[in-house]
């Protein structure tokens, strides 16, 4: 569509274009020029094939377009619409080139009454969170495997609460478990769950949240397809678990939220361990570690013995030499011994109090003094200086 057509680019050799090319051209520039949409119309002039397609129209006080619903669409939905019944339909616009008529080739087919209105409110909801990235799985965090702290999003009232306390307590009594009450359904619920959300995103040392509510119509359950609530979910600073009505309810919450679980109980059984294992596998790693100290315990001991035997055998050498340093200089201080000396025939003259006399000087005449002789000592007295 970026350019003028070339008349003659696909012309014949009349110089004219054939209906064919013209159609499929027309059919080529619809399609690339109009993307699937919404169009609300009045049902008319409805025909089913023996192909299972439906044919039909869809008018407003103006205008009305041709519309083929094909089997294999039409097929996921309950039966076929009755003339006269407004509808959303959602089409991709073609040219249907048989014909050479504008068409509506129809992909989905709600109902204006309450259902559809939601229905198309909550497909709208969806496509915004999917184009800020809120539905990719690799989002998703991790649920912790041994959670301290859990807290949950729902009725104080609510069945599902009982279910979510009687499944924890059982598997998990540890952790503790703590509500924070919103209003789940009906004026004033979007606004509630969404400040509930918030709170519990503020309790400190919080290792998982479970928000929800039990089974109901699906009116009960709009609150959790709210594009505001869904965005509440996202932003919860802890992995969030979503148990929105029964296992064949899926919401924008459960969509959003980092696990699903199709109702309360089975909410708690995700977000809790079961003490009988967790009992178990620490039995295990109980045997493990015994057995690997009883490994290291004996690898030590022989260790220890080893070096026990070289400490011992080190300390005989060395006292072995040790006692022969010994040996050699107590011989050769018996040899420097006075004794020895005494006992080849010498003797040592003491005065008083054991005084050495070892000059003539110190012997004046008349001096009493002792002699010590090898085996004893013996009184003298010098006659003559």
């Amino acid at each position: 569509m970026g350019g003028q057509i070339d008349v003659f680019a696909a012309a014949s050799a009349e110089g004219a274009w054939t209906v064919t090319e013209v159609t499929r051209r027309a059919r080529s520039v619809m399609e690339a020029g109009l993307a699937p949409l919404w169009v609300r119309g009045e049902v008319s002039g409805f025909k089913k094939w023996q192909s299972g397609h439906w044919y039909f129209t869809l008018r407003d006080a103006h205008s009305q377009i041709r519309c083929a619903m094909f089997q294999k669409e039409n097929r996921r939905l309950p039966g076929p619409p009755d003339d006269g019944t407004q509808v959303f339909a959602f089409a991709r616009p073609t040219v249907w080139e048989e014909k050479g008529e504008f068409r509506l080739t129809i992909l989905e087919l709600l109902s204006t009454e309450g259902g559809g209105l939601w229905k198309l409110a909550l497909e709208r909801a969806k496509a915004a969170l999917a184009r800020d990235g809120l539905l990719d799985p690799s989002r998703k965090r991790p649920l912790p495997s041994h959670p301290g702290r859990i807290a949950v999003v729902t009725s104080r009232d609510a069945a599902a609460l009982a279910d979510i306390i009687a499944v924890t307590r059982k598997r998990w009594p540890v952790a503790e478990l703590l509500l924070v009450p919103a209003r789940v359904q009906g004026e004033g619920a979007e606004n509630s769950v969404c400040a509930a959300l918030a709170l519990a995103g503020r309790i400190p040392n919080l290792d998982v949240l479970i928000v929800g509510r039990g089974g109901g119509a699906q009116e009960d359950l709009w609150t959790f397809n709210s594009e505001r609530v869904a965005r509440a979910v996202a932003a919860v600073p802890v992995p969030v678990i979503s148990a929105v009505g029964h296992e064949t309810d899926v919401t924008l919450c459960d969509l959003v939220a980092d696990y699903r679980a199709p109702t309360p109980s089975a909410a708690a059984l995700a977000a809790t361990p079961d003490r009988a294992d967790v009992r178990g596998e620490l039995d295990r790693v109980a045997r493990r570690l015994a057995r690997s100290l009883t490994a290291r315990s004996e690898r030590g001991a022989e260790r220890l013995s080893r070096m026990t035997d070289r400490l011992a055998g080190a300390l005989e050498r060395g006292l072995e030499r040790a006692g022969h340093r010994i040996a050699n200089a107590a011989a050769r201080l018996d040899a420097l011994s006075p004794l020895k000396v005494l006992e080849r025939g010498y003797a040592v003259a003491l005065g008083e109090g054991g005084r050495v006399l070892s000059r003539a000087a110190q012997f004046p005449a008349g001096l009493p003094f002792r002699l010590r002789v090898a085996d004893g000592e013996v009184g003298a007295r010098v006659e003559k200086p």
